[in-house]
This record gives C-alpha cells, sequence and structure tokens, in this order.
C-alpha cells in the first residue's frame, strides 16, 4: 500500500469504526490471496527452473554435435556446401503458452522449418549436418523460452512479495493500531456519556422529590 493510502483521512466516530473494520477485513483477505499466490507460484518456478536447466543442457549438447557436424561438412565438401544447404526461407517459431496466478508465461516451443534444398539430400555429410543444425535451433528456442518462463515467475514473485511486506508493515498495523486508539476513545466517550445521562437522572429525581411536598400542602 502506498504512503497516501496509510495516510487516509478516517471518519470521525462510530463511522470511522465501521470504515476502519471494513478496511481492515479487505486488507486481510488481500493477504490471504497474496500468501496463496506466493505458496503456488514458488513450486512452480522450481519446476520452471529444473526445465530452464535442462533445456540449457540440452541445447548446450545439440550445439556441440552441430559443430561438430559442421567441422565435418566443412572438411569434406568446404565452405559452398553451406550456401548450397541453406533454407530458402526463415524457421517460424510458434509458442505455447500457460498462464498460473495471473502469470502469462511460455509453455513450450515447436520450430517449423522450410523443406531442404535438393542440393542437401545429394551431399551424405550435409544431410546429418543441417538435422543437428535444426535440432541446435530447436533447443536454442526451448531453452530461451524456458528462460522467460523463470523470468516472469520470478518477476511476479517479487511483485506480490512487495505487496505483501507492504501489507504487513504498513497498511495492516496502522489500520489496527488506528482502529484499536479508536476503540478506546469511543469507549471512553460512552463511559462520559452514560455517568453524564445518570447524573441528569439523579438530578431530576431530586427535582422532583424537591417538588413533592410543596405539592401536597397546596389547599
Amino acid at each position: 500500500m502506498s504512503a497516501v493510502a496509510v495516510g487516509a483521512r478516517v471518519p470521525p466516530g462510530r463511522a470511522g469504526r465501521i470504515w476502519l473494520r471494513r478496511r481492515l477485513a479487505t486488507a486481510n483477505r488481500g493477504r490471504e490471496q497474496l500468501d496463496r499466490k506466493l505458496r503456488i507460484l514458488q513450486p512452480e518456478l522450481q519446476r520452471q527452473r529444473i526445465r530452464a536447466a535442462r533445456s540449457q543442457e540440452e541445447w548446450e549438447g545439440a550445439c556441440e554435435r552441430a559443430r561438430w557436424w559442421t567441422t565435418r561438412v566443412a572438411m569434406l565438401s568446404g565452405q559452398d556446401a553451406f550456401r548450397h544447404a541453406a533454407a530458402p526461407g526463415p524457421a517460424q517459431v510458434e509458442l505455447s503458452w500457460a498462464t498460473s496466478m495471473g502469470v502469462t508465461y511460455p509453455r513450450s516451443a515447436e520450430l517449423t522449418v522450410p523443406p531442404d534444398p535438393p542440393e542437401v539430400l545429394d551431399d551424405a555429410a550435409v544431410v546429418p549436418a543441417v538435422q543437428a543444425a535444426r535440432e541446435a535451433l530447436l533447443a536454442g528456442v526451448q531453452a530461451a523460452a524456458a528462460d522467460e518462463a523463470v523470468r516472469r515467475i520470478e518477476a511476479e514473485i517479487a511483485v506480490t512479495r512487495r505487496r505483501l511486506r507492504a501489507l504487513d508493515d504498513r497498511w495492516l498495523p496502522w489500520l489496527t493500531d488506528r482502529l484499536a486508539a479508536l476503540e478506546i476513545s469511543l469507549e471512553q466517550a460512552e463511559h462520559e456519556d452514560g455517568i453524564r445521562l445518570r447524573r441528569a437522572v439523579a438530578a431530576n429525581r431530586a427535582g422532583a422529590t424537591a417538588r413533592a411536598p410543596e405539592e401536597g400542602d397546596a389547599p
């Protein structure tokens, strides 16, 4: 909660008590929701971190295999083989998304590449090199998607924790303290009103008692 919210003006008297109780109830419900959000997102973050680490390892392994095959092609067929094996168009990446507690993040990634040019099929060394390069590209895309999922969930957890700290450290204590002070003030005011009322009743009774003999003496 902001400093403006914590410094909000409380209505006087019983209206202020209602005002504070409602906001205290709302703040407690908000805290429960934030705490529940953290309990759900933290295990999901752990799963996504494991996924990201595994994807990173797979990407590194795929890059190593692609490097081995491209070196072999360069040694056997020369640089012209790479130009002939170039795809006729760009690869397309398609992401699927998941949502958890309001956080949307990449769940998986798929890669679509154009068909191989005819020259690729004529070179026995180029075919596995092209396949290895595609596997490395797909592994890189999947690793990037996993890293993005981790980044988004971590960012949401950080925001949720800040909001929770604001409730625990500022808003809830402020509401609780103001309500307690107002309850004491209202209780004291009610006590003083009760004393004044009893005094007024006693004074009325005393006045009635004093007037009674005079009315009885009348002829």
